[in-house]
């Protein structure tokens, strides 16, 4: 309905349009139309592609490609580098069924860096590093801290980054002073942890063992080396296709253009853990797109 009104609004506002000598002779209003503003006409059958004999069966179709030698899509979709189309949640959405989002270059290095960021972070096999905080700080920087990273937990850790405990929505639940130290609230006595080089299938079945949500991963010395959450694993299931690096977190591009700051802001992309990075300029025949790939290979 909605179309109809609209190609009739158009009609209409063509009609409008007629000049007087179109109707001088006194001809019909719809064929003075037809004649200054008609066009061929094109119906679904005159466009229809007529399939041919084929022996291939849709489960047998394989769509995938290569981004780059290095990055394998089993989706050939990538997102557009545009500051309303990519940011991390759709990097997420992309990444999580097969393609590959570009996170656009319209912000601040940092503020690019970390929507890079909270792209690896989204999901991981294993966390290597994990955020954490120490036992003596608020609660409320615990809540900053979960509702920053969308997460349900932290570790707790010493200065030297021994694991003492671990803060999580169950401990929080029930407590209305944001202002007490953390080690009042933390789970310390009966931790669950798992050794370094636990297998994700061995973490599975630890999980399903002694029915946690977070495995904290730690040495002989009670170091913490990693975190894995059943969040984690339950995605590889529902998202079988995902486009992870050989950490199994999410991929996720970056453009940067040409510009004098563009080292810089490629070098922060980098630390952050970007995958790819995308020239996205205007003009990309341009020799600063040529000279700035080069001088980016010669560098990483």
């Amino acid at each position: 309905m909605a179309l109809f009104t609209s190609l009739r609004s158009r009609e209409l506002s063509c009609r409008m349009a007629l000049l007087p000598e179109d109707l001088a002779s006194g001809g019909d209003p719809d064929a003075a139309f037809a004649a200054r503003f008609g066009r061929i006409g094109l119906t679904f059958d005159d466009v229809l592609l007529m399939p041919a004999e084929s022996s291939v069966l849709p489960h047998e179709s394989d769509t995938s490609t290569w981004f780059t030698p290095d990055i394998r899509l089993a989706v050939p979709i990538v997102s557009a580098a545009m500051d309303t189309v990519t940011e991390s949640r759709m990097a997420i959405a992309l990444a999580r069924l097969g393609g590959l989002g570009v996170i656009h270059r319209n912000l601040a290095a940092e503020e690019q860096a970390a929507e890079i960021d909270r792209v690896k972070r989204s999901e991981s096999g294993m966390i290597t590093d994990p955020v954490t905080l120490q036992p003596h700080l608020p609660v409320s920087a615990a809540l900053e801290l979960m509702e920053r990273f969308h997460i349900s937990g932290v570790p707790i850790t010493d200065e030297k980054n021994r694991l003492v405990g671990i803060l999580t929505n169950r401990d929080l639940r029930f407590e209305t002073d944001p202002s007490r130290r953390i080690d009042e609230v933390m789970t310390s006595e009966g931790l669950h942890t798992a050794p370094v080089g636990t297998t994700l299938d061995e973490a599975q079945e630890m999980f399903r063992h002694i029915k946690v949500e977070k495995l904290p991963v730690v040495d002989g010395d009670g170091f913490l080396r990693g975190l894995i959450t059943i969040k984690d694993l339950q995605k590889r299931t529902d998202f079988p296709n995902a486009t992870k690096d050989s950490e199994g977190r999410l991929r996720v591009a970056a453009a940067v253009g040409t510009g004098a700051d563009v080292f810089e802001r490629a070098k922060a992309l980098i630390d952050a853990g970007v995958d790819a990075i995308v020239i996205d300029t205007a003009h990309g025949h341009a020799t600063s797109v040529a000279d700035t790939v080069r001088q980016m290979r010669a560098i990483w």
